[in-house]
C-alpha cells in the first residue's frame, strides 16, 4: 500500500467505522486491505497496514481526527529489520478484556482495566513474531513479541524504529533528562532524545502523551527527531538488548485527550500495562510522610521521631553519610560510620530505630548505588534484622539493560526482606509498582532541591506526573520557597497536586532540638521548623487516596486537583505568573450533606513568619469556590462532612 493510498484509506475508516475481524490470512495486504481497532467507547481508532514492502505503519484517530500520522512499527534484529520482507501474516487475533482491580495504594482505589486487543500473528523468511495493538479508553498501546528466530535461542536487539509521526504544527514540553528543566518547542526543534512520556499539543488544541511501560529487562526508549522529517519521532534506546526467546518488547502508548488535565486522569493506563501484584503479603507495605534527617546524630533523630510523632507523619530518613562519603567506593553500608564532612555526630541508628518504635515511626536509609552494587545482598537482610523500614536508593544507573535489569531485581530483593524503596535520580516510573508495591516513589523529577518556580511545578503536573509517583522533596521554612519557587500555600497544595505514597516534606527544614548539618548549616539554620497554623495541613494531608480529579490544568500556567481519602477532599490549586481566578465548583460531594471547606491562602498582610491564612467555610454540593490567584501563589483546601 501506498502511504498516500493507505492515508485515504485512514480517513475512510474513519466514516465507515470498519472493525471487521480478520482471521487466517496467509498473504500480504493489498492496496485495498487494512487492519482497524477501535476503543471501547469508540473514540480511538487504530489503523494498520502494509506499504507494499513488508513495513508495517499503524495510525491513531481520536474523536474523529487524526492524532498519530501514518507512522513505521520495527525492530533491528540480527543485521535485519522486522517486520520486513517476504512477510506472511498468518492471523489476527482478536480479544477483550474489561475487569476491575484494586491496587495496594494508589491514586485511587480501583481502576478499570477495559480494552479490545489484536494479536497479529507475522512470519519472516527466518522468524516469527506478533504485533500486538491496545486499545483503550484512555489511550492504545502496541508492543512486539518476538516467538522464534532461526538458529538462535536468544535474540539481540541492536535498535527499534517505533515512529510517532505528528501533525504539523505540533508542540511538546521537551525534558532531556529526567531531572531537567522542560522548555516548549515545536515537535521539529527537538534536537536530540528526550525524556518520556513526551506531552504533545496539536494544533487544534488537543494533547498527547507518548512514552513507555512496563520497562523491566530491556533498554530504556527516549523519543528522537527522525532524519527524514521534522514532525516525527522514533524511540531511541539506551543499549543493545539481550533476551532469550520468546522475547517481548515493554509497551508503547499513546494518550489523547482535550486537555492536559484529562491525560493525567487517565495515568493509570501505565499501571494497566504491567504485570499484577506479584507478592503474597502486603501487610508490612505501608504508605506515609517521611522528614529527612539533616544533622546525621542521634540527638537529630530522635528530635526527627518527636516532630513526626506529633505532626502525623509516619517515618525519619537518614540521607547520605551515615555509612561514610557516599561517592568513595570504600564506604561501608554495613557500617556506621559518618561522613566527617556532612557530620560530627554522635550516631546511633539503632538506638533511632528503638526509640521511633517506641513512638510508631520507621526509620528509612539511604545508599548510594556504589555501595548497593556492591553490598546489596548483604545490607537488605542486615537492615531488616536492624529494623530499618525501606532504603532510598541513591544515584543509580539507568538507561542501558544491563541497569534496567539491575534496578528492579534489586526491587525484588528487597520485597523479600520486607524493605519498602524510593529510587533516586534519573529514573522515571513506567509501572512497575504495581507488580511490585513495595516499589513507593521514585524521583526523576526536578523537584524542590532544584528550586523551581511555580511555573515549572505547572509543567511537571502534567508531563512528567503522567509516569507515576515523584519524590519531589517539599520543603516549606527554607528561603528558597519565597525567593525562588513560589509561596508558602503553593507548598501546601504540592502535597495534593503531586502524588507520591511515600511523601518527603520539610526537605531542608529541621525541628526543635535538632542540631543542624555540617553541609547544610547555612541553610538549615534559617529553615528551623517553627509552629506555624498552617501546618496542621500536612499533619492531615495524606498520600495515597481513593478518588482523583483534575478540575483545571493549563501547563506552567495553573491547575487545580482534587483528591478524595474516604470523606474527606483535599485540593491544591498552584498560578504561575500571570493573575488567575479558579473557580472549584463542589459537585463531587454528596448531595444533600453539609460540608466544611478549611482554606489554606497566601495573605501578605498577614503577621505571621509564612503568612498562610486560614478561613473555615460550609459548603455543599452546589457550592463553588472562588479565588482571585496573584502570580507565584497557590490555595490548599480540607473539605469535611460536618454532622
Amino acid at each position: 500500500m501506498k502511504p498516500l493510498i493507505f492515508f485515504a484509506l485512514f480517513y475512510l475508516s474513519l466514516v465507515f467505522s470498519c472493525t471487521a475481524p480478520v482471521s487466517n490470512r496467509d498473504h500480504l495486504f493489498s492496496s485495498g486491505e487494512a487492519i482497524h481497532l477501535k476503543s471501547p467507547d469508540g473514540r480511538y481508532l487504530i489503523e494498520l497496514g502494509s506499504n507494499g514492502n513488508g513495513q508495517f505503519q499503524y495510525s491513531v484517530a481520536y474523536d474523529g481526527q487524526p492524532v498519530i500520522l501514518p507512522s513505521s512499527l520495527g525492530l533491528k534484529v540480527e543485521g535485519q529489520e522486522i517486520p520486513g520482507g517476504n512477510l506472511k501474516i498468518v492471523s489476527v487475533q482478536d480479544t477483550s478484556v474489561d475487569h476491575t482491580w484494586k491496587p495496594v495504594y494508589g491514586e485511587r482505589n480501583e481502576y478499570r482495566d477495559h480494552y479490545i486487543q489484536k494479536i497479529i500473528a507475522l512470519e519472516g523468511n527466518n522468524y516469527a513474531m506478533d504485533l500486538v495493538f491496545r486499545a483503550y479508553d484512555e489511550g492504545i498501546a502496541f508492543q512486539y513479541r518476538i516467538k522464534s528466530f532461526k538458529g538462535r535461542d536468544t535474540l539481540v536487539i541492536r535498535g527499534e524504529r517505533s515512529e510517532f509521526v505528528v501533525p504539523e504544527g505540533s508542540e511538546a514540553w521537551v525534558a532531556y533528562s529526567a531531572q531537567g528543566e522542560y522548555k516548549k518547542l515545536p515537535v521539529g526543534e527537538i534536537t536530540k532524545p528526550c525524556e518520556r512520556p513526551l506531552v504533545i499539543q496539536l494544533k487544534n488544541g488537543k494533547y498527547l502523551a507518548v512514552g513507555e511501560a512496563a520497562l523491566v529487562d530491556y533498554a530504556r526508549m527516549r523519543l528522537e527527531p527522525a532524519k527524514d522529517r521534522g514532525d516525527s519521532l522514533v524511540s531511541s534506546l539506551a543499549s543493545e538488548v539481550k533476551l532469550p526467546l520468546p522475547a517481548s518488547t515493554p509497551w508503547r502508548f499513546v494518550m489523547a485527550g482535550k486537555s492536559a488535565g484529562e491525560l493525567l486522569e487517565h495515568n493509570f493506563l501505565l499501571l494497566n500495562l504491567n504485570a499484577p501484584n506479584a507478592l503474597k503479603d502486603v501487610s508490612w507495605i505501608k504508605p506515609g510522610k517521611v522528614i529527612r534527617e539533616v544533622s546525621l546524630s542521634t540527638q537529630g533523630g530522635k528530635a526527627c521521631i518527636d516532630f513526626a510523632a506529633a505532626h502525623n507523619l509516619q517515618y525519619v530518613e537518614y540521607d547520605a553519610g551515615w555509612y561514610g562519603p557516599e561517592y568513595e567506593e570504600a564506604s561501608d553500608a554495613t557500617t556506621i560510620t559518618l561522613d566527617p564532612k556532612r557530620s560530627k555526630g554522635p550516631l546511633d541508628v539503632h538506638e533511632v530505630i528503638r526509640y521511633g518504635k517506641e513512638k510508631g515511626i520507621g526509620i528509612i536509609v539511604y545508599v548510594n548505588r556504589r555501595a548497593l552494587e556492591k553490598q546489596l545482598d548483604a545490607i537488605l537482610p542486615l537492615y531488616e534484622s536492624w529494623g530499618i523500614k525501606g532504603v532510598k536508593y541513591g544515584f543509580v544507573r539507568v538507561g542501558p539493560q544491563r541497569w534496567t535489569s539491575w534496578l528492579h531485581e534489586a526491587i525484588r530483593k528487597a520485597a523479600d526482606h520486607h524493605l519498602m524503596v524510593d529510587v533516586h535520580d534519573e529514573y522515571r516510573p513506567t509501572g512497575y509498582s504495581r507488580t511490585y508495591p513495595n516499589f513507593m516513589t521514585c524521583e526523576g523529577v526536578r523537584g524542590d532541591e532544584e528550586s523551581p518556580s511555580n511555573t515549572h511545578t505547572l509543567i511537571t503536573m502534567f508531563t512528567r506526573l503522567i509516569a507515576g509517583p515523584a519524590d519531589n522533596t517539599i520543603c516549606y521554612f527554607t528561603p528558597r520557597v519565597t525567593e525562588k519557587m513560589g509561596s508558602h500555600a503553593s507548598q501546601l497544595a504540592k502535597a495534593v497536586c503531586i502524588y507520591s505514597p511515600w511523601q518527603f516534606l520539610y526537605w531542608y527544614d529541621r525541628p526543635e532540638g535538632s542540631p543542624g548539618s555540617e553541609k547544610l548549616r547555612a541553610e538549615g539554620g534559617k529553615a528551623l521548623i517553627t509552629d506555624e497554623p498552617e501546618l496542621e495541613f500536612f499533619d492531615a494531608v495524606p498520600t495515597v487516596w481513593d478518588d482523583t480529579r483534575v478540575m483545571e490544568a493549563e501547563p506552567g500556567k495553573y491547575g487545580t486537583i482534587a483528591r478524595r481519602s474516604g470523606e474527606q477532599w483535599f485540593i491544591g490549586s498552584i498560578n504561575g505568573t500571570e493573575p488567575h481566578t479558579v473557580k472549584i465548583p463542589l459537585d463531587f460531594l454528596e448531595d444533600g450533606k453539609p460540608y466544611s471547606a478549611r482554606i489554606y491562602r497566601d495573605d501578605p498582610a498577614l503577621d505571621t513568619r509564612t503568612h498562610v491564612k486560614i478561613e473555615v467555610k460550609k459548603v455543599d454540593k452546589q457550592s463553588v469556590l472562588v479565588f482571585d490567584l496573584k502570580p507565584g501563589t497557590g490555595v490548599a483546601l480540607i473539605i469535611s462532612m460536618t454532622k
